[in-house]
């Protein structure tokens, strides 16, 4: 089933900037990969003074969310993953377990907690590999890795199945984990999903090249971050300002994920709600809906089309809607 959702209210600059997605930069694992070429096989922190900068960044944003009922660290065969659990609504659906993007870790979810915890209880993880509370100490070489390490995550949880949330690179994680390791898998929801149903675009990823360089200057992460948001102002945001010191500080270990095989898409048994923006640039949106609206065998895919790749922040209230929809909730 389609559907293209109408647009809604403009919303205000701050909070469009506040909400910018953690997948602004998908493609910068193999810019740094190349550019740095650093012998560690983990991902690691470039100084600790980085590290110290960043997990200050990562408390002033983490000051925007509820507090979480619970602070779990989980061991994996690939690392810690840090999960954080909130209390929702009684008699709700749940869990919900969401994945973020690229370098922006449980903080990015700040805007969208009030409206789905509505729904029922939330786990926010903090993907291993990336910057954030997860310490990697293995190396994660493949995509069956990465499935790996977040069914063990999910192993550990006290449920036997959840609703899946996943921003950008956490939609790839999301359904990369329902075509690998499904047991545990009750439903998908992929926002603006990248290597899932098209390729990142050519000029998309020229351009995440410099911003990539950690000792290039910060205006220059900065202006990519603001362009995979639609060009919304992100100087003095804290998630913005949490995204731009990943990108500068850590450097990643991952192999670049592969985008989906149709096939595998069309054969997930699970409901599968997909939330594309009209105005991403981190994939081509009409290829994307077409691919999904074809192959999803149990799917529905709605089309935000005013929303950039930051649709995560700029609509909270109509996915926090949408979903409780899908999950035949409220």
């Amino acid at each position: 089933m389609e559907d293209v959702h109408p647009g809604g209210p403009a919303v205000p600059r701050r909070r469009r900037a506040l909400k910018v997605t953690g997948g602004v930069a998908a493609v910068l694992v193999v810019a740094v990969a190349f550019l740095l070429r650093q012998p560690s096989p983990v991902g690691h922190w470039n100084s600790a003074a980085d590290r110290a900068e960043y997990m200050a960044a990562y408390d002033r944003a983490m000051a925007d969310l509820p507090r979480a009922a619970e602070t779990i660290d989980v061991r994996t065969d690939f690392g810690f993953v840090r999960v954080y659990r909130y209390a929702g609504a009684p008699g709700g659906a749940g869990p919900l377990v969401l994945l973020p993007g690229r370098a922006s870790a449980s903080p990015v979810w700040a805007g969208n907690l009030p409206h789905l915890l509505r729904i029922g209880d939330v786990y926010t993880v903090d993907l291993l590999g990336e910057p954030g509370k997860s310490v990697q100490d293995a190396p994660i070489t493949s995509d069956a890795d990465q499935a790996a390490w977040l069914d063990q995550v999910l192993a550990r949880l006290p449920e036997d199945s959840f609703h899946l949330v996943g921003l950008s690179i956490g939609g790839w994680t999301a359904a990369n984990l329902a075509v690998h390791r499904p047991g545990r898998v009750a439903t998908l929801t992929l926002l603006d999903p990248v290597y899932t149903f098209s390729a990142i675009p050519a000029g998309t990823a020229i351009r995440a090249i410099p911003a990539s360089v950690p000792w290039l200057p910060k205006s220059w992460r900065d202006s990519f971050n603001s362009y995979t948001a639609g060009g919304a102002p992100v100087e003095d945001v804290p998630v913005a300002d949490l995204i731009e010191s990943g990108m500068r500080a850590y450097t990643l270990k991952l192999r670049q994920p592969s985008l989906i095989e149709e096939g595998k898409l069309g054969g997930l048994t699970m409901p599968v709600l997909a939330i594309l923006a009209g105005k991403s640039v981190m994939h081509d949106p009409g290829v994307s809906r077409e691919v999904a609206g074809r192959v999803l065998g149990n799917g529905t895919v709605k089309v935000y089309p005013d929303a950039s790749h930051a649709l995560g922040g700029e609509h909270p209230e109509e996915i926090a809607a949408d979903l409780a929809a899908f999950l035949a909730v409220g």
